[in-house]
């Protein structure tokens, strides 16, 4: 086991031990671990849009019946306030549990409250296929109810996850490895799709029945229910959701395995002797206890989330990034909203009327596979390949600046595009997606994980999470609401807005910090604080013109670019 010497600045030895070490063995199997509980996330809260049109034509199969007009019929259509509840509940729960677990993250320990977000996410996920009940109002009430707990669970592993990837990480590589957990989201919903396809082909081959059309002309008093395939279609849309709690369990003896952060050992419990001994395990290398030291830096940092000292120091960073997750999360989720036009643009969905129920959801997981392989997929993967080399900073503006403008075309441009060059439509809408996904998506959850302090870092995560989760629910409920009808006029208008959106989390960036190539303590300005000489440690070559009568305040982006290339 090699020695190490006692860290020579104000930084434990633990701390520059991790922040100094190549990438080893341990990093993967955390990226694996925390990635795991991602693309579960991203599977259960994805596949319900393939089977959402499924439940309508199962358990309101008259309620969009035009019986002067069959033609006018939109089989599959969930009332309104059905179709909120189902899509917009784990939405909701999300947020919740960001809030909740991600308090929790910081009083009781990274480790100990991530096991209980996976177990329920599992738990939730089988309970929401086994809805029960014999009418429309008890299944989708039990699912409702069962999602919003699975959404409470997903909710806490943003916070989490990012938090332990973030401090177990080296400073070299910590955004990759941030990035790689989250690109994992980009897995689950492509497997979302793919599942979802696979499951609903077999019950299709063996549940052959007429299209909704065929199925009302055959009938004496027009009744679409022979194509919607009951009862094989109702076990089809039950194991797809339960397939989701799989992933998870299948990491959870690795996950109760990690040990516990030595940010969170030391600088939060105080414990340096367990954060060195918990480190030489994964690194093969001794590492000095420092147990005076620490205290020293304890107590040069101690003041609270809620408090003048914290908003001096980091209010406007935690404006930045709530903000800029808010903006992002309302034009992300609303991305769907022209998909009723491009999918069928592209021929890989038939009008509702065509098709039988599980043709339909195999479409619907068939286009949902495709645009995720192709436009979502490489985005979270190029971010991951270029986040330590340009920065946090340039790609958030970069992906901001892009989605705008793209959104800008397709709504200004929309008629001509939806009537007349379907291959332009659909490329406009890979980029939109690519750009999300190389930009904001991916650095709006790198960048809580790095800006704030130890004792605070997963609820910092957590409000700025939920913030973008409220960006969803608006989205959800707000911008779908405007877009229902379908019209022409309202997809123009909302996509408009949605630029706008994006344009203002381009602005909003500019609060945020760039992170790149420093350690977490440097980041935050708790080395600093805890400095050995009488006026603190002077300025790294990270911290550029910040200087002790500012006390270490993180620097804005400009002026840390600005001092690495003086």
């Amino acid at each position: 086991m090699a020695g190490a010497a006692p860290a020579a600045g104000p930084n434990l030895a633990v701390l520059d031990a991790l922040d100094s070490a190549r990438t080893q063995m341990y990093h993967m199997k955390a990226i694996v671990i925390a990635g795991m509980g991602f693309f579960t996330d991203a599977y259960d809260l994805f596949c319900i849009s393939t089977v959402s049109k499924l439940l309508g034509r199962l358990y309101y199969p008259t309620d969009n019946m035009n019986y002067n007009d069959l033609k006018e019929s939109k089989p599959g259509t969930l009332p309104v306030s059905i179709n909120n509840m189902v899509i917009g509940v784990a939405l909701v729960g999300t947020l919740m549990g960001q809030l909740v677990f991600g308090y929790f993250g910081d009083k009781l320990g990274r480790k100990r409250v991530y096991g209980i977000t996976l177990v329920l996410m599992a738990a939730c996920a089988i309970a929401s296929g086994l809805s029960f009940g014999s009418s429309p109002r008890a299944v989708i009430g039990t699912l409702c109810f069962f999602r919003f707990w699975l959404g409470f669970g997903i909710g806490g592993d943003y916070p989490l996850s990012a938090t332990i990837m973030s401090e177990y990480s080296n400073k070299k590589t910590r955004g990759a490895f941030i990035a790689a957990v989250f690109a994992m989201q980009g897995v689950g919903i492509i497997f979302a799709g793919l599942v979802s396809m696979i499951v609903s082909g077999i019950f299709l081959h063996y549940n052959p029945a007429p299209t909704f059309n065929e199925a009302i002309q055959n009938s004496a008093n027009h009744d679409p229910r022979p194509a919607s395939q009951a009862p094989g279609a109702d076990y089809m849309w039950r194991i797809v959701l339960m397939i989701g709690a799989f992933p998870a369990l299948a990491t959870f003896y690795w996950r109760m395995k990690m040990p516990e952060t030595a940010r969170y050992t030391a600088l939060i419990e105080g414990n340096a002797k367990q954060a060195a001994s918990d480190m030489e395990k994964v690194m093969d290398v001794e590492i000095q206890a420092e147990q005076e030291k620490l205290a020293r830096y304890k107590a040069a940092n101690d003041y609270p989330l809620w408090s003048a000292e914290f908003a001096r120091r980091h209010g406007m960073h935690l404006i930045g990034t709530a903000t800029t997750w808010f903006l992002l999360d309302i034009a992300f989720y609303s991305q769907n909203l022209t998909q009723k036009d491009i999918f069928p643009a592209m021929k890989l969905t038939s009008a509702a009327s065509d098709v039988n129920a599980l043709t339909e959801v195999f479409q619907i997981s068939k286009a949902m596979f495709l645009v995720a392989l192709l436009g979502t997929f490489p985005g979270y993967w190029v971010t991951v390949a270029l986040i330590d080399r340009m920065g946090r900073y340039m790609i958030q503006l970069l992906g901001f600046f892009m989605m705008s403008v793209f959104m800008l075309i397709m709504g200004v441009m929309y008629e001509n595009l939806k009537e007349h060059n379907h291959a332009l439509f659909a490329l406009f809408y890979a980029l939109t997606f690519f750009f999300a996904n190389f930009g904001p998506n991916s650095t709006t959850f790198v960048l809580p994980a790095e800006l704030f302090p130890t004792r605070v870092r997963s609820t910092c995560h957590a409000i700025s999470a939920a913030s973008g989760k409220a960006g969803a629910i608006v989205a959800a409920y707000g911008v779908q609401s405007l877009t229902l009808k379908g019209e022409a006029k309202d997809n123009k208008k909302a996509l408009i807005i949605l630029s706008v959106t994006n344009m203002l989390g381009f602005f909003f960036t500019f609060l945020v910090p760039e992170t790149m190539g420093r350690s977490l303590e440097e980041i935050s300005g708790e080395d600093n604080n805890a400095g050995t000489g009488p006026a603190g440690v002077p300025a790294g070559p990270g911290m550029g013109v910040s200087d002790v009568s500012r006390d270490k305040i993180p620097v804005s982006s400009t002026e840390w670019q600005s001092s690495m290339h003086a």
